[in-house]
């Protein structure tokens, strides 16, 4: 059963008659009557009662007529809500973000975004990537924030790239150079974010690389407080110069790390080859705004 022959019986019936009704469908009054009889001939009943000029409803024909008006409805409404999906002004986005860092990279987008689409609901995720990650796989979000580089299952959009810096105590020997690398750091304690922080693996492959592994003296979630705990002398802290800028406090000297493979490279991911809904699509589009320039 096609809906074309069965909105030819309901134009019909509201038209009074077959002319009307192709003048309506912006066809003729031969490919009307051909709609209305396949109709006839696949439900196995006649609908309509010719009467001359004048068609009159069976009793089969009512109820298909009934029924037909509000499966075209139906159609017609959910036509309109795919339409109001592609002009976004509905529908749903899940979106994961890392603990660290989006307050400066993505709470600006928000705002942004609820200014363009107000009718998007954003469902929002907060973890640490490797989690982030596994939801993506698990098409619990539609896209995820985390640190490049990343498996080849997933497809990115890059959001953008900073060089760490150490957090010295203010009295340390080497608070006064320009920049260090990893080799000048291997003796000292090391304060490392917790578990879940992919930060944490790129300092410590890059240690690995350089023949060391750190000493930790201490992991925690907050930015402030390993910022705290440097400055009371426990030990170093190796951040995005981003973030470190902003959580800058007196007596923690900032030092440019110059060592190769530690860019903090923040993107967007999403599954390689996966639907991506219109609402996944505009954030993306309002990062590549936002952070133009950041690079790939």
């Amino acid at each position: 059963m096609e809906l074309r022959t069965l909105r030819a019986l309901v134009e019909v019936v509201r038209r009074g008659g077959f002319s009307p009704a192709a003048e309506a469908l912006f066809t003729t009054q031969p490919n009307v009557s051909k709609a209305v009889r396949r109709l006839e001939d696949e439900l196995g009943v006649p609908l309509l009662e010719r009467l001359g000029h004048q068609s009159k409803l069976t009793d089969a024909g009512r109820i298909v007529y009934q029924r037909a008006r509000r499966m075209l409805a139906e159609t017609d409404d959910m036509l309109a809500e795919l339409d109001e999906l592609r002009g976004l002004q509905r529908g749903t986005l899940r979106l994961g973000l890392p603990l660290f860092g989006s307050s400066v990279l993505f709470a600006p987008i928000f705002a942004l975004f609820r200014v363009r689409y107000p009718g998007v609901e954003i469902k929002l995720v907060e973890h640490g990537s490797k989690r982030l990650e596994e939801l993506l796989r698990a098409g619990e979000v539609d896209l995820a924030a985390s640190l490049l580089p990343v498996s080849e299952e997933f497809q990115w959009q890059d959001v953008r790239a900073e060089p760490l810096v150490a957090l010295l105590p203010e009295a340390h020997a080497l608070a006064g150079r320009a920049s260090l690398t990893l080799p000048d750091l291997a003796r000292e304690p090391f304060i490392l974010f917790e578990e879940g922080f992919l930060l944490n693996q790129v300092i410590l492959d890059a240690c690995s690389r350089r023949g060391f592994r750190p000493l930790v003296a201490a992991r925690s979630g907050q930015i402030d407080f390993i910022v705290s705990l440097v400055k009371a002398g426990l030990g170093i802290a190796l951040l995005p110069r981003l973030m470190a800028e902003r959580r800058r406090q007196e007596g923690v000297p900032h030092v440019l790390l110059d060592e190769p493979g530690t860019l903090w490279h923040m993107a967007l991911l999403w599954r390689r080859g996966g639907y991506l809904s219109h609402a996944a699509r505009a954030w993306l589009d309002l990062c590549r705004e936002a952070h133009a320039g950041a690079g790939r």
